[in-house]
């Protein structure tokens, strides 16, 4: 019996396991077309939200090279081995993986090792890793502040509609179909603006640099399908395209934020080390041009004079909207109760995982509802709020509620749950209190194998990883993972539950 939930864009590095969807199945109804109900209570008690500080730095003008903009410490990660060695191939290992790895090009281990099919590895094959061949690092230069990569505090204060109006480009006549649903341009950015965590200031000032939608009325026509440039013919249209750079996006900031690269391996295999003083937010872009570009293209991009520029007459210098910190050192998790009512004895299974597709961090746990029924099928035990809080927003599958009540989801504390059936589910703009009950736990929003709920958090608009200094703690249970996706536990007291993809002894749950 299963009960993950999956995601793929299309690229075997991007699977999860063993059924796929694209990210295109995750619709959440933007803003404009929400309906609101009303707010049945008013909760016993808000989590506060920590002080921000908010810091203007010097404006930078377009092309200029100034010192650190942001208070950043040089960021090394674990370095990586130069000499030859060799590599034995894991389970759902994929050769662009295994050559961001090691830092060496993909073509470079083809040749290595005369493979015929890249694609066609096999679990236990040994690989000659090839000796690295010196290039010198990526700019220092930094592009964006952390708060301007993620759908932060700011972002929500942003009116995406009467910014593109006003440009009178292409895209305030634009419009897209989104499953099934005819969309605005500027739907389609606040849609996944909102549903990946990016901030839209980024997301417009990348389409304008790539193909001038933002104020060009009549843009280059063979980028009709593909504005931002990314030539996959099952992710055309404005919509797919953005999902695959909000991937790339959240790929880049949460591997550098967590230590987990030291290179970017670009569209043409050259690998570039990564300079050890950007910050997060600056990775996140040289990682989304990575995948466009080759090594000529990449510089020019990343470098003053490139994509900056662009972002940077639309919208000033990025670092005057920057708020620093974005997330406190030593973030502190608000009590959180497991997401079913008290009594009732859920299964625990899925460990940490992708909290929203490709790139974010393993920051989601899934619970299953009691009972022996397997596969998809309809439950009427209830999901329910973990704290007290705001329903900001909820679509096919989804709830979102925003525990500090203020309306934001880019401040504070956000929950999102995931597969909450249609039927009796929560509407937008309730309050709720915590043990309140939000639908049924379902297979609603992409594909899943069984029926259950997925819960991740975000603060400041960062996506929280279940692992590490921020565990989840629901009820007093903590979660910890290993790396591997889905694999993990939950510790109580000296009692640890183990994540099984069905019902176990070890994986039954209760408050």
């Amino acid at each position: 019996m299963f009960f993950r939930r999956f995601w793929t864009l299309g690229l075997a590095l991007l699977l999860a396991a063993c059924a796929t969807s694209k990210p295109s199945d995750y619709f959440i109804t933007p803003a404009s077309v929400w309906s609101y109900g009303q707010a049945p209570s008013t909760p016993t008690e808000v989590f506060s939200t920590p002080t921000l500080s908010y810091s203007l730095p010097p404006t930078r003008q377009p092309g200029s090279v100034e010192s650190t903009p942001t208070p950043d410490a040089p960021h090394y990660p674990p370095g990586q081995t130069r000499g030859v060695q060799n590599y034995v191939v894991q389970s759902g290992d994929i050769l662009s993986a295994i050559a961001e790895r090691f830092g060496v090009s993909v073509p470079a281990i083809v040749q290595a090792n005369n493979l015929t099919n890249p694609d066609a590895l096999s679990a236990g094959q040994t690989l000659l890793i090839p000796a690295q061949n010196p290039q010198a690092p990526g700019p220092s230069f930094k592009l964006i502040p952390d708060s301007e990569l993620v759908y932060g505090p700011m972002a929500g204060m942003f009116d995406i509609t009467a910014f593109i109006q006003s440009k009178h480009g292409y895209l305030a006549t634009y419009s897209d179909a989104v499953n099934g649903q005819s969309m605005t341009g500027a739907q389609v950015i606040q849609l996944v603006a909102q549903n990946f965590s990016v901030n839209p200031r980024l997301l417009l000032a990348l389409l304008e640099y790539r193909s001038g939608w933002v104020t060009n009325p009549n843009p280059d026509a063979s980028m009709a399908d593909m504005p931002l440039g990314f030539n996959r013919s099952d992710y055309t249209g404005l919509y797919k395209q953005l999902v695959l750079a909000a991937c790339y996006l959240n790929d880049g900031f949460y591997r550098w934020q967590a230590g987990e690269t030291t290179s970017w391996v670009l569209s043409d295999g050259t690998v570039v080390p990564i300079d050890p003083t950007i910050n997060p937010g600056t990775a996140g872009v040289e990682n989304l041009f990575g995948q466009l570009d080759d090594y000529p293209s990449w510089l020019k991009d990343v470098s003053p004079g490139g994509f900056y520029d662009t972002y940077y007459l639309l919208f000033g210098s990025p670092f005057d909207l920057a708020i620093e910190p974005l997330s406190p050192p030593y973030l502190s998790q608000p009590p959180l109760l497991l997401p079913f009512a008290a009594g009732e004895v859920w299964s625990f299974t899925g460990g940490p995982h992708l909290a929203w597709d490709f790139g974010s961090p393993f920051g989601a746990l899934d619970f299953a509802p009691p009972g022996d029924a397997q596969g998809c099928v309809e439950s009427d035990y209830w999901v329910t709020a973990v704290a007290n809080g705001l329903v900001t927003r909820t679509g096919i599958g989804v709830v979102i509620e925003d525990l500090d009540g203020d309306g934001n989801e880019g401040s504070g504390w956000v929950i999102l749950y995931m597969h909450v059936e249609a039927r009796d589910r929560v509407t937008p703009g309730t309050r709720l209190r915590a043990g309140d009950r939000i639908g049924h736990p379902s297979c609603e929003g992409g594909v899943s194998t069984g029926t259950h709920v997925h819960i991740a958090r975000r603060f400041n608009g960062e996506w929280v990883s279940a692992i590490g200094k921020t565990p989840f703690n629901l009820s007093g249970w903590i979660s910890a993972g290993t790396g591997e996706e889905y694999v993990g536990t939950l510790t109580r007291s000296g009692v640890v539950l183990t994540a099984f993809e069905g019902k176990d002894a070890d994986n039954q749950i209760q408050r």
